[in-house]
């Protein structure tokens, strides 16, 4: 069989599998890996130099900080201190939306969730309202602003990774506003309609402090990973592994002083149980598996194909790719379509003779806000609806999309403009 087609049967075969048994796609991405360097698509050695451990590392460090954040009552004690300031349940849903956005910039989305959601949950049960629509707001606020920062998002990362960027990157990048401009403007612009969807609620907040901070340092350590990335962005010629040893080494001294702190061994336990092994053996096993296809071939043959709809129209290959993006990550996970779409964005922008920051960009951008769309879409909606199940609460589809919808329709488009007005 042409190795090509080959490569293309094994890699809708592994995606195929991946919907199905989502519970074990860090399996299935692994044995199509092995399976490319059986049948000779791909060399052992040539599989293994495809991992991006950069991306590992910052992805393993970044999960152990988190779980520190987190388990120092910061967050929750953040989210009642704004609840304090706002007159009604219809502004206190926005406020946690934005302080849901602002917290999962820097903190993985589901994390997020998992803190912000109790909160949601106690103003709702204080005012004896319905807390479905609260906790929907929250989750799909947190899905937005994970792609403003090189930290926010598991795709962040791996657009990094990809094109070289660093944390200031996605601020200021070659002379221009980068993508965190774009996903900002799309969040402010949710504003307007979370107040109109919550227009009823004018129920009175008293919500009370009762989270009391247990240790200062998992904030300085935040806050430091943040710093010591945006100090490494100055140099243009650092190592490779830069941002992944920054993000280890301030989990491990974080680890290292809890663990004198509180003489406690089954900390160590809690912040390793805490890192997404699954998820990191998926991207292993997917960053081989897509050198596979490349090697094969298919990345540039998808890349002339998607040349040839667009018909050589750079605006229209744009809102192409945005909107195929936004519709797919409705259903499927976005970790592997912009692990797979990266390259394929690439050769695109080299067929039509551009530089790939535009559709680079603005793949991020529909396949951030596509997986607003359904409760499927993302793994933060699944986090907040199983936070409400476990309160007795149920979540329809139609319940989440009513939300979910004009949400995504609203930051996806005025975030796509923005990137085509910046980057075109």
């Amino acid at each position: 069989m042409n190795p090509m087609i080959l490569a293309l049967v094994l890699f809708a075969a592994m995606y195929a599998l991946l919907l199905i048994f989502s519970e074990k796609r860090w399996i299935i991405a692994l044995a199509a890996a092995a399976i490319f360097m059986l049948v000779q698509i791909l060399p052992p050695l040539k599989a293994l130099r495809a991992i991006n451990w950069n991306v590992l590392m910052m992805l393993a460090g970044t999960m152990a900080t988190v779980e520190l954040f987190i388990q120092s009552q910061m967050p929750a004690l953040m989210a009642e201190k704004l609840l304090q300031k706002v007159p009604n349940i219809q502004w206190a849903a926005v406020v946690l939306s934005l302080f849901s956005g602002l917290i999962s910039a820097f903190v993985d989305n589901v994390a997020t969730v998992l803190m912000v959601a109790p909160v949601g949950i106690a103003v709702a049960r204080k005012l004896k309202t319905n807390p479905v629509p609260l906790i929907i707001a929250i989750s799909v606020s947190s899905n937005l602003q994970g792609a403003a920062t090189l930290v926010g998002d598991t795709t962040s990362i791996l657009l990094a990774g990809y094109m070289n960027m660093s944390f200031n990157d996605f601020f200021w990048f070659l002379g221009r506003p980068g993508i965190a401009l774009a996903v900002e403007v799309g969040a402010l612009l949710t504003v307007p309609v979370l107040l109109f969807l919550f227009r009823k609620e004018k129920g009175r907040v008293s919500a009370e402090v009762t989270a009391k901070v247990t240790d200062y340092v998992p904030t300085v350590l935040m806050l430091g990973t943040v710093l010591l990335l945006i100090i490494a962005s100055q140099f243009e010629n650092r190592p490779e592994l830069t941002n992944g040893f920054i993000c280890m080494g301030v989990a491990v001294i974080g680890v290292i002083y809890e663990m004198l702190r509180q003489k406690d061994k089954g900390l160590v336990k809690s912040v390793l149980q805490a890192i997404d092994y699954k998820t990191l053996l998926l991207l292993g096993g997917l960053f081989m598996v897509i050198e596979g296809i490349t090697e094969a071939g298919v990345i540039d043959a998808v890349a002339d194909a998607f040349v040839k709809v667009g018909g050589g129209s750079k605006l229209l290959m744009y809102v192409l790719i945005v909107a195929v993006s936004v519709l797919l990550s409705a259903f499927i996970d976005n970790i592997p379509y912009v692990a797979t779409m990266l390259p394929v964005v690439s050769g695109i922008a080299s067929l039509m003779g551009i530089e790939p920051y535009l559709f680079a960009f603005g793949l991020l951008i529909g396949a951030t806000l596509g997986g607003n769309i359904t409760p499927v879409g993302a793994s933060a909606n699944i986090a907040g609806i199983g936070i409400l199940q476990k309160e007795g609460h149920k979540v329809s589809t139609k319940d989440f999309m009513r939300i979910g919808i004009p949400f995504t329709f609203i930051a996806a488009v005025s975030g796509a403009l923005v990137i085509w007005l910046l980057w075109a």
